[in-house]
């Protein structure tokens, strides 16, 4: 297949009302290597801000049973990227999120946050590594899909371009990253969980750990009050990116068939399978949010 066959496919679909089919493209044949990357270090980001970092500590789910609330999350998002979330598999994953998200109260704004990050991570981390970047384009319907996404999730005030997303998580970032210890501990388990995904398990832990510290910014660093990776550090890890970059551009041809996250070797969680229903927390006597009304079609 043509090295750009899926570009071309993604061209061809309409940004403004084909955009799962176009993030379905980019997500799991385009690249599924690397949005899995971004939006790894997107969770990351989110510990950060500590009226999120701390719940997810209270809640006990990514410190205690981190590889199943990390499972969890994927194959939820998952079902909804592969039905759509018109769906009747769509809604059903839409709804089971929304239960977990109601069962406490989270801001209106560190919603947006989250979902900004989902946004623009990805777009940045393939402007940095991919093989190529998004097109103005393809940002365009990533865009429209996590606004479409965010509706049905009941959240308000939603940012309408690609560039407000953006200007909204950096500004997020700067007002309210800040260190807390149970933030920290929710990243440690994180990235003790990164550092057992194959290939990285085949490398030492302290090598995984700093490779993905070179990769996190100051700001980011100072929140978690990890060490500061040297200059050698982070120089040969985005090096390193950068030249699978080019390997996947020259050697590679696209995936012909899609892959899902359930067919990752790093879901490890549900060997006999699962039902979008029983995924995830099932929380008893917490506060219903506050401000954010789930969609009606969730």
């Amino acid at each position: 297949m043509n090295r750009f066959a899926l570009r071309d496919r993604t061209d061809r679909l309409d940004a403004q009302t084909q955009y799962e089919e176009i993030v379905r493209i980019l997500t799991t044949q385009e690249f599924p290597w690397d949005i899995e990357q971004a939006l790894s270090f997107a969770l990351f980001r989110t510990y950060a801000v500590p009226s999120i970092g701390v719940l997810l500590h209270e809640t006990g789910e990514f410190t205690q049973r981190t590889q199943k609330r990390y499972d969890d999350t994927v194959l939820i998002l998952d079902t909804i990227l592969e039905h759509g979330m018109a769906s009747q598999e769509g809604r059903q994953a839409l709804r089971r999120m929304n239960q977990m998200h109601g069962a406490y109260d989270i801001s209106n704004d560190d919603m947006r946050y989250v979902l900004s990050t989902f946004v623009v991570m990805p777009v940045r981390w393939l402007a940095d590594f991919g093989w190529r970047p998004f097109t103005p384009h393809e940002v365009s319907a990533w865009t429209h899909n996590y606004r479409a996404l965010g509706r049905h999730m009941g959240i308000q005030e939603i940012p309408e371009t690609y560039e407000a997303f953006a200007a909204f998580m950096d500004d997020y970032e700067a007002k309210h990253f800040a260190f807390d210890a149970r933030s920290r501990a929710v990243a440690d388990a994180t990235l003790e969980l990164l550092t057992t995904f194959p290939p990285s398990n085949l490398a030492p832990k302290r090598l995984v750990s700093l490779f993905a510290r070179s990769l996190m910014e100051p700001a980011l660093l100072d929140a978690f009050h990890y060490e500061h990776p040297s200059s050698l550090s982070r120089t040969v890890s985005r090096l390193a990116l950068k030249a699978r970059g080019k390997f996947v551009r020259y050697a590679l041809s696209p995936r012909s068939e899609p892959l899902f996250a359930r067919g990752r070797p790093n879901i490890r969680s549900y060997p006999g399978g699962y039902s979008v229903e029983q995924l995830g927390t099932f929380p008893k006597g917490c506060p219903m949010g506050r401000g954010r009304t789930p969609s009606s079609q969730s």
